[in-house]
């Protein structure tokens, strides 16, 4: 499949799930299935139950890798840019750190997770969050905006990931930073579970190396780059795809980086 095919791919499948369309195309429970399974996922990614309570009903969908709120030090009165920001869980609890004086923008190319993650925020009044159409690789953001960008678990599923990096570095103000939790690949697919568009949609076939990465952030301009990998969260990723052993091939990750000051 080409760049578009796979864009396309992706897009029905996120926005099936945002219509509570259980028939996901990837054979996992990690994209789909009830509240209480969406939490269990959700604790196992980092999460603290007082988060979790924290967020409208609806909100955590139990996709994601890991937890940027984590790791992204975030501040009353700054403004946050949530890349794939689905049904808003991570923009709601951004929204809770940076408080009245701050705003969270989220960025999705679901039409479907949009809806949702705008009804989310009208039933809790959350008049410091807005959701934008768009996608990660062209923000619909203007430059110098953000003091954090964050994702979860949604950079490896776009095929030009140097594009969204140079994007994130344009749209962040400068001293802002990155704070990422996606997954990484460490050992390389078969060129048979690398074919496997359930695999391309679901995480893992998109998943480029470490220093691929660091490549990726250096040349969009960025400093202080960290790639941490969580070898814990192999557990998690082997609940994707159950017997296929990709937990073998790819790992969670923290992805840290700084635009700096003139």
């Amino acid at each position: 499949m080409d760049d578009a095919q796979i864009k396309d791919m992706v897009r029905v499948r996120y926005g099936g799930i945002a219509a509570g369309d259980t028939g996901c195309c990837a054979p996992t429970s990690s994209c789909c299935g009830p509240a209480e399974t969406a939490q269990r996922k959700a604790r196992n990614m980092g999460y603290s139950d007082s988060e979790l309570a924290a967020v409208p009903e609806g909100a955590n969908l139990g996709l994601g890798c890991g937890n940027p709120q984590a790791i992204a030090a975030m501040q009353p009165g700054e403004t946050v840019i949530d890349l794939g920001s689905g049904a808003g869980f991570d923009c709601f609890l951004a929204a809770g750190q940076v408080g009245a004086g701050g705003h969270v923008i989220g960025v999705d190319m679901t039409h479907e997770m949009l809806a949702k993650a705008r009804h989310n925020a009208a039933s809790i009044g959350a008049a410091n969050v807005e959701f934008r159409l768009g996608e990660i690789e062209h923000l619909p953001i203007a430059d110098n905006t953000g003091d954090v960008v964050i994702s979860n678990c949604v950079i490896n599923l776009i095929p030009d990931k140097a594009q969204v990096f140079r994007e994130a570095f344009r749209a962040l103000k400068p001293g802002g930073r990155l704070a990422v939790s996606d997954v990484i690949n460490v050992v390389p697919l078969s060129a048979e579970l690398a074919a496997k568009p359930e695999l391309l949609c679901g995480c893992i076939a998109g998943a480029a190396p470490a220093a691929r990465i660091e490549e990726w952030l250096a040349a969009a301009g960025f400093v202080d780059i960290r790639i941490t990998p969580r070898p814990e969260s192999s557990e998690l990723i082997a609940t994707w795809v159950p017997g296929s052993g990709i937990e073998n091939h790819v790992v969670s990750a923290i992805i840290e980086a700084r635009k700096p000051r003139p």
